[in-house]
């Protein structure tokens, strides 16, 4: 997987997360969660986007570094929503599973920048 389809990977996922939090019953703890992972979903994509555009190496791996956290936050909040048995379970099945790989992709990319540091691998088109 390329950096382009990687980008419109996780644009697809924030668009998913965005229309299920968009479908909750509106109760104050939906509404609660619903904006954290609203912020933790979207911003996966909006931060990968801009680790593509690094000015460095140690930049690249930074901004990945918290794409990698906000995959993680996401993960959190959705394993919240699904045991709670909050919002359509098969949507939360899905961003689920899709949290978990984007989130094993992202840890991937940052461990092999980091550990090929004087290596010629180009981190902006890492897969």
């Amino acid at each position: 997987m390329d950096k382009e389809e990687l980008e419109r990977r996780t644009k697809a996922f924030a668009m998913r997360a965005i229309r299920f939090v968009a479908s909750l019953a509106r109760n104050k703890m939906a509404d609660i969660m619903g904006y954290q992972l609203g912020k933790s979903g979207t911003s996966i994509g909006a931060n990968y986007r801009e680790a593509n555009r690094a000015e460095s190496r140690s930049d690249f791996v930074h901004k990945i570094g918290i794409v990698e956290k906000e995959a993680a936050e996401t993960q959190y909040w959705l394993e919240l929503f699904d045991e709670a048995k909050i919002g359509d379970p098969d949507e939360r099945r899905w961003l689920l599973k899709e949290s978990s790989e984007l989130l094993a992709i992202f840890t991937s990319i940052g461990k092999h920048t980091k550990a090929s540091p004087n290596s010629k691998f180009d981190f902006r088109n890492s897969k």
